[in-house]
């Protein structure tokens, strides 16, 4: 009786071992990106290097299940999941396609151009990252702000 007591303690312990590893890897990951539906890490990158534009009016929104960066009115960067989502003057869409980390971005089966997502390698430099936000900031002087629903 007292082997069978000694094996069912190890298998108590043995989950709770496993039940306090599978905590620690919930709680790590949750503080990485799951918290708001899109990376805060990212997002804080984001505010962290549009801070130095003082000419800028910066607003968040949520929205596309993420955060959008509005610049001067105007939707110019997005936190999306652990990637970027951006805006970009569609005339450089066949340059930056072969940038690492570019993934095409379809919304009901249509390639939208000018659009894409960053997946995290592609941003995961300095250089790289401001690339990217550049690229937005760029494009957002020229782009059209869409119409305002009535």
């Amino acid at each position: 009786m007292l082997r069978k007591a000694g094996i069912l303690r190890l298998t108590v312990r043995s989950l709770k071992i496993m039940i306090g590893f599978f905590l620690k890897e919930i709680i790590y990951r949750s503080t990485y990106t799951f918290s708001m539906g899109y990376s805060t890490k990212l997002a804080d990158r984001i505010r962290e290097y549009l801070v130095q534009f003082s000419n800028l009016k910066i607003e968040e929104k949520t929205m596309f299940s993420g955060l959008a960066f509005m610049i001067n009115g105007k939707m110019c960067i997005n936190v999306s999941g652990e990637n970027l989502m951006c805006r970009f003057d569609p005339a450089l869409q066949d340059e930056i396609e072969k940038k690492q980390g570019f993934e095409t971005m379809i919304m009901k089966g249509k390639t939208l151009k000018g659009y894409c997502y960053v997946e995290p390698p592609g941003f995961k430099l300095k250089k790289d990252f401001e690339y990217w936000i550049d690229l937005c900031l760029n494009y957002n002087d020229k782009s059209k702000s869409s119409r305002k629903k009535k």
